[in-house]
């Protein structure tokens, strides 16, 4: 719920407020003003998120022989740890974890979370439940809006922004999208305005240079359209979220890398600036 205030500031201020209106992520006064209260107070607005980190990592093999994907150091730590640092920054400090491939070698690692200034909870995957599959092990954990996001991907993205976006919207689910040169590669998103209609996997003729870049934002009743067992939230969760006129994308402009081969990993080993 929201409340009306009024308040009396510096005419230079105001005008510094009036820079960061860019009248389509940023739209007025109001919506400038929240969005910096919120960084500057780091708003509890979402707590908890839930990372996928189940995956065998195949393309990065032989690595991936001896160490789950997650644990693949870049830049001096396991990629997964830049995620966590992410969420940590923009006040999630609940973090799930999904469980599966040597999934006891990344509970042995980061364990409660209480050194990386986290709670962190653990799921397990008995067998692969695919990018849905897990939310309903995690239902338990889940009380509010909440943070779900891939595990082997780097990503800088402003999520204090992107929940705004998705308040305004009045979006079930927020998909965070980046821009590719090779969109053809990944999903791609086709939109009208900020509404996602459907995505497209791999297209040979994309519609956009929009893709999927892996994190979203969900409000709880996600949880109760993902079917049980194997699930896949572009196939069998979005499309039903869009149907209902509720899907948005959020397109930033931030570093975003895969790590999912060995040639992506190179890349990003040596252009990641970090969070």
């Amino acid at each position: 719920m929201k409340e009306r205030v009024t308040f009396t500031i510096e005419a230079d201020i105001l005008k510094k407020l009036d820079n960061t209106i860019d009248g389509f992520k940023v739209k007025n006064r109001s919506q400038a003003a929240e969005l910096l209260l919120m960084r500057a107070l780091n708003s509890d607005a979402i707590k908890t998120a839930l990372i996928l980190a189940g995956g065998k990592g195949t393309r990065m093999k032989p690595i991936t022989d001896e160490i789950p994907k997650p644990l693949i150091p870049l830049q001096g730590k396991p990629i997964l740890q830049h995620t966590i640092e992410l969420l940590k920054k923009y006040g999630i400090d609940h973090i799930i974890i999904s469980l599966g491939y040597k999934g006891e070698k990344i509970r042995e690692h980061f364990g409660d979370g209480l050194r990386y200034g986290v709670k962190i909870n653990y799921v397990n995957e008995k067998e692969a439940l695919g990018t849905a599959g897990p939310l309903r092990l995690a239902k338990k954990f889940i009380k509010g809006t909440f943070v779900l996001c891939n595990s082997d991907e780097l990503k800088n993205i402003d999520l204090h922004d992107m929940y705004l976006f998705h308040r305004e919207q009045n979006s079930m689910a927020t998909i965070a999208l980046t821009t590719v040169s090779n969109p053809s590669d990944y999903g791609v998103a086709r939109l009208q305005g900020g509404k996602i209609l459907e995505f497209l996997e791999k297209p040979k003729n994309p519609p956009s240079k929009l893709i999927n870049a892996g994190l979203y934002i969900l409000e709880p009743e996600v949880l109760d359209i993902v079917p049980e067992g194997y699930a896949m939230m572009e196939n069998d969760v979005f499309p039903k979220i869009a149907k209902l006129e509720r899907l948005y994308g959020y397109s930033f402009s931030g570093q975003w890398f895969d790590t999912g081969s060995m040639e992506r990993y190179a890349i990003a080993l040596k252009e990641w600036k970090g969070i």
